[in-house]
């Protein structure tokens, strides 16, 4: 390991405070005026919450309804473009640059602990 990747990494107790977490889209819309964002409502667990995702260049929200999806759920609330975002999604992008969401092979309930 050269110097720069053991710069970059963090220790486990690090990592354990990131509190990732499955959740389910109940419902997405365009946000108004753009063209790659998104509004979920997301279920995690026994509570819903309001993210704005960056994923509508790759993904109508018809298409997303109904998915289970990582969430970074220790985030501090932000606002984009005037709503409040409750949390991130987590997904890589491909060679387009367009998102990917991350879907489970198997179902796994809303709320479950990414580890």
């Amino acid at each position: 390991m050269d110097e720069s990747e053991t710069a970059s990494q963090i220790s486990y107790a690090e990592f354990a405070k990131l509190d990732i977490r499955m959740g389910q889209i109940l419902a997405a819309e365009q946000v108004p005026g753009t063209d790659r964002l998104l509004r979920l409502e997301v279920k995690i667990g026994d509570q819903t919450r309001q993210l704005v995702a960056g994923i509508a260049a790759a993904y109508r929200p018809e298409e997303v309804i109904g998915q289970t999806i990582p969430v970074w759920v220790i985030l501090a609330p932000r606002v984009i473009r005037g709503i409040e975002s409750q949390g991130m999604i987590l997904c890589p992008r491909d060679e387009h640059d367009l998102p990917v969401l991350l879907i489970p092979e198997r179902p796994v309930p809303s709320g479950v602990a990414v580890r």
